[in-house]
């Protein structure tokens, strides 16, 4: 099975929790070639459902709002979301896509027919944010949209309409779309047909929904000079036949094939987002680690049918999932977020480096208030979450060249849903890339104990001082940010890296995540 190539990883000692913090020596030697791919800007997407106030009240909130906004947006959300170059941004689902009639969304407000929104808490949703409202949000940022389109209760024609009303230049859906306020026709790249087809978007068996896909797709056409980019929904965590099945059916249809892989301690107790245990976290991130795994497996796959790598893997739907906050509505998803979620997010985000040859794009769940979110809400006020820094500090390898990088790493055993197989969890993580002449290099410690001298020779990059330096870090792996305490957790300059004859000499504290960049 094929393993990440930005981190390779020699497991040579296994740590054990204990209360005597040590210092352990790891050299890390990069090793750049020209033929290394770019790491995919699309890999930092990020992913907006009509799920609880993701949407409303999270990015909405109309124009009449009290609230400081740009044309219904909020002012602070628009601002903290600048900062992360987010390159593209699914919509609307989610399971929600699957139940989505995209007419309900378009012309006056007071107009748009109401429905209960039944995958997420039986919320009324009274379709104030559609289509226009999507795509000038997104023009608003700079970001590419990307519509997950309802095949499970939708028709083709229903979706061949929606493409043609959004990309067609003139003809009667182009008319339509200028009755309602635009005049020229936006740009689509990415169009997701259907949503977790195995489950909540229709229950099919891949062989059915391959079929479906094709027939489908067929009639989502290029308007203009708008060029689509189909994506087939694609498996659930390690539903290997899924992409198989798919992959054979399908693949000279599709240009993507999505994966959904979450980050669950157990789906029916979860656990608290802010309350664990040491050995909670370290199986939190042993469970994070096997997305590398499991996107090795598919991508095995997905090489036999496809050893160009014509078709992308999306990892569109991944992150943590906890129990929602006490007093919230059950089917909100409202979590509070942690630095370990941020510990999550940087390796997992390193994990997606070592596959930039097949991944093209990832969106973590999601944007707002629900699940794994960049910035959480509440009526005039806003933080932003520890993911959210992993994610600004990231920025610098969006379209980097990958530089790979072979270490040994110490690691921790710790257990699996599985009685007979334990998982490792390297002590370090790291990911390099290149880009304008700087070398940007992230390292994650992992141990909640222990620091980490690193040395990481020079002489194959053309690079000989630091010109930049965060570090990600709390006192508690628990700490969050709330709307009394916004900066509990926060980035700070990084003092405890230097340059000398030619080496990084990197000392990483327990539980931290760095980002340095490097020039000559």
């Amino acid at each position: 099975m094929k393993k990440s190539i930005s981190l390779i990883s020699f497991v040579i000692v296994s740590l054990f929790f204990c209360s005597n913090a040590k210092t352990v020596k790891v050299e890390i030697t990069p090793q750049p070639s020209e033929v290394s791919p770019l790491i995919s800007p699309e890999i930092y997407g990020q992913f907006a459902e009509h799920l609880g106030s993701c949407i409303y009240g999270g990015i909405w909130v109309g124009e009449s709002s009290d609230i400081p906004n740009t044309k219904g947006y909020r002012n602070d959300v628009l601002e903290a979301l600048r900062e992360l170059q987010i390159p593209v941004l699914r919509w609307p689902g989610g399971c929600f896509a699957d139940e989505y009639h995209w007419r309900d969304g378009i012309g006056p407000r007071e107009d748009r027919p109401t429905m209960v929104n039944s995958n997420w808490g039986g919320t009324v949703e009274d379709n104030s944010f559609g289509t226009h409202e999507f795509f000038d949000f997104c023009e608003i940022l700079g970001i590419e949209p990307y519509l997950s389109a309802n095949v499970g209760s939708g028709t083709v024609e229903e979706m061949a309409k929606w493409v043609e009303y959004i990309t067609a230049p003139d003809g009667p859906m182009a008319k339509e779309r200028e009755k309602n306020g635009r005049k020229e026709p936006w740009k689509l790249k990415y169009l997701g047909v259907g949503n977790e087809s195995w489950g909540c978007g229709g229950s099919f068996l891949p062989e059915a929904y391959a079929d479906v896909y094709r027939r489908y797709q067929t009639y989502c056409r290029n308007f203009g000079n708008n060029r689509l980019y189909k994506i087939a929904s694609g498996a659930s965590d390690y539903d290997y036949n899924w992409t198989d099945v798919l992959m054979k059916k399908a693949k000279n249809n599709m240009d993507g094939l999505s994966l959904h892989y979450y980050t669950v301690w157990d789906w029916a107790n979860k656990g608290k987002a802010t309350e664990f245990t040491p050995d909670v976290y370290y199986y939190t991130l042993g469970k994070a680690l096997e997305i590398d795994d499991v996107i090795g497996s598919h991508a095995d796959i997905m090489d036999k049918y496809d050893p160009e790598k014509r078709v992308g893997l999306l990892v569109d739907e991944w992150g943590t999932w906890w129990d929602v906050e006490p007093g919230t509505n059950p089917g909100h998803l409202y979590q509070q977020n942690t630095m370990r979620d941020a510990m999550v997010a940087a390796l997992t985000l390193n994990v997606f480096h070592g596959y930039a040859d097949r991944v093209r794009m990832a969106n973590i769940a999601q944007l707002a208030n629900v699940l794994q979110s960049m910035v959480l809400t509440n009526g005039p006020e806003m933080v932003v979450t520890p993911t959210y820094h992993v994610f600004r500090m990231y920025t610098p390898h969006q379209n980097g060249k990958l530089i790979p990088l072979n270490f040994n790493s110490p690691y921790i055993e710790v257990p699996s849903e599985r009685s007979d197989v334990m998982r490792k969890v390297p002590m370090i993580s790291a990911t390099a890339s290149e880009k304008d002449g700087k070398v940007t290099v992230s390292l994650v410690n992992t141990s909640l104990d222990d620091k980490a001298e690193i040395d990481i020779p020079l002489m194959n990059l053309d690079v000989n001082r630091i010109s930049s330096a965060e570090i990600l870090t709390s006192p508690n792996i628990s700490d969050f940010n709330d709307f009394g305490h916004p900066e509990t957790v926060r980035p700070n300059e990084f003092k405890g890296a230097t340059v000398k004859k030619g080496n990084l000499e990197i000392t990483l504290p327990a539980a931290s995540i760095v980002t340095l960049t490097l020039t000559k």
